[in-house]
């Protein structure tokens, strides 16, 4: 991949917390990363040519492809990593390839602590809660952490008695810290916090629980009742993460994209690779009109709307669904072959064997025909690969057939919201724009005015004369095209 189809690529990854694998020619992946920011963090390494290592050099040589996973948080990507490193084995991982390191949640040995998440347990004077296993144990937890217990999160020294800011940052303000940088709390207020925290990821929620419901009630006898609400609302939390056996391993596949569908479908159709970004392709119109052709896309299994294309069709005339669906392929894979959008490993289309023959055709015009593609029949849920004259009937709970129903669903209902905006923008814009009198802006003055065509087609005609610019002669030239004269 050149440097600049990559940057072309990467653009479009999202700038939150995730991991990144990095696939060659064959399609295998060769490497496993996260990342804090997926779109800075995978765009470093196509930046400049200058690598540290030769390793690194033929690493970035090697890629041919770069697909991503969104997490919700760096401790969910941390865990995720090292899975799909044991899964994947890439060539490129070192450190996590031969065993793995869960993390855990540190509690530093400081005067106003902080709840950070690490790999590497040391003997440091911490406290270490872990090791966890189960991303939605961590990631309930650290929100916990940071909606109720509202410790600090940055590295600045702090001091008891000594300010080292001058006024709290937006996370105070936002009720996330208690702000001890400038005494927004005492050192034993900080500390109670603190060993409630503790209490919590040690697994002991109902002696927390016992603590919180007696402060609770001492607020409420003071009158303080938004402070016992806050006590109310934390303990309904606590139980509720308790009953999840927080801390306790758990199997190693429980917390990473469930693979077993892509393992079946890569089995069933016999694919070279793992589909784990799967394109599927949608017509939509009414009687000919208004015809959209959709991509929707899958990645690990899972729907990626961020990558989703729409195409106005433009070579087609009346009803046509085979060449729609030819030229919609011929358009996305013709932006793929260009670096403005990734390929995918495997094509489905809604329809039957004619479908996937003119899907086939578009792809053979662009060299692509060796991407694997198939066609999903939707009142059998039969399966029509090339080369191949009887479809395959998969069980209908079988899982990989589950994910094709999930993309051939996803790219129905894509195509028909598609079509439905594409006809209701055609019917405001042309049957007003249409009408001798009206321009461009006048239109656009009424449909501020009135909301849509609907609520103008509904007016009185001296109500419609009433608004400013279109008078009693305009008014009744409108009410004769909307065919509601009276």
């Amino acid at each position: 991949m050149d440097r600049d189809s990559a940057l072309n690529m990467i653009r479009k990854f999202p700038d939150r917390p995730g991991v990144y694998l990095m696939h060659d020619s064959s399609g295998k992946t060769i490497y496993v990363g996260k990342a804090k920011s997926l779109k800075k963090r995978v765009a470093s390494y196509f930046r400049h040519s200058g690598f540290a290592s030769a390793r690194l050099a033929r690493l970035v040589s090697d890629v041919s492809d770069i697909s991503t996973i969104r997490t919700e948080s760096d401790a969910e990507a941390m865990i995720l990593e090292s899975r799909l490193i044991k899964l994947y084995q890439p060539f490129f991982n070192v450190e996590l390839k031969m065993g793995e390191k869960y993390p855990f949640i540190k509690v530093t040995q400081e005067d106003f602590p902080r709840a950070v998440v690490t790999r590497n347990r040391q003997s440091d004077g911490a406290v270490y809660i872990g090791p966890f296993v189960r991303v939605r144990d961590l990631r309930e937890l650290l929100r916990l952490s940071e909606r109720y217990f509202a410790l600090r999160t940055c590295t600045a020294p702090i001091e008891s008695g000594k300010p080292s800011r001058q006024r709290a940052c937006m996370r105070h303000v936002l009720g996330h810290c208690l702000a001890p940088c400038v005494e927004g709390c005492t050192a034993s207020e900080y500390r109670e916090r603190v060993a409630d925290l503790v209490l919590l990821m040690s697994g002991k929620g109902a002696d927390l629980a016992s603590k919180l419901h007696k402060r609770m009630d001492a607020a409420a006898s003071r009158m303080e009742f938004e402070e016992a609400a806050r006590k109310r609302d934390m303990i309904r939390a606590i139980w509720r993460v308790s009953r999840q056996r927080l801390s306790t391993p758990a199997m190693l596949e429980s917390d990473v994209p469930d693979w077993a569908p892509l393992k079946r479908l890569q089995e069933a159709l016999g694919l070279p690779v793992l589909p784990w970004r799967i394109d599927g392709f949608d017509i939509s119109h009414t009687a000919g009109e208004n015809t959209v052709g959709v991509a929707v896309v899958f990645e690990q299994g899972v729907s990626n709307p961020s990558l989703y294309r729409r195409f106005n069709i433009k070579t087609v005339e009346d009803v046509d669904d085979f060449r729609s669906m030819e030229e919609t392929l011929r358009r996305r894979y013709g932006r793929c072959l260009s670096g403005q959008e990734p390929m995918p490993q495997l094509i489905m289309i809604d329809g039957g064997p004619v479908q996937l023959d003119f899907a086939r055709r578009a792809l053979a015009e662009l060299g692509l025909d060796s991407i694997a593609a198939l066609a999903l029949a939707k009142r059998e849920e039969e399966i029509y690969v090339p080369g191949r004259k009887e479809p395959i009937r998969l069980d209908a709970n079988d899982p990989g057939l589950k994910l094709l129903e999930r993309v051939r669903d996803e790219a129905h209902r894509f195509a028909i919201t598609s079509h439905r905006k594409k006809r209701e923008s055609k019917f405001k814009k042309s049957v007003l724009e249409e009408i001798p009198g009206l321009g461009k802006n006048r239109v656009a003055q009424l449909l501020s005015r009135f909301g849509s065509v609907r609520a103008i087609a509904k007016l009185k005609q001296d109500e419609l004369a009433g608004a400013p610019g279109v008078g009693p002669v305009l008014a009744e030239r409108i009410m004769r095209a909307l065919d509601i004269t009276e």
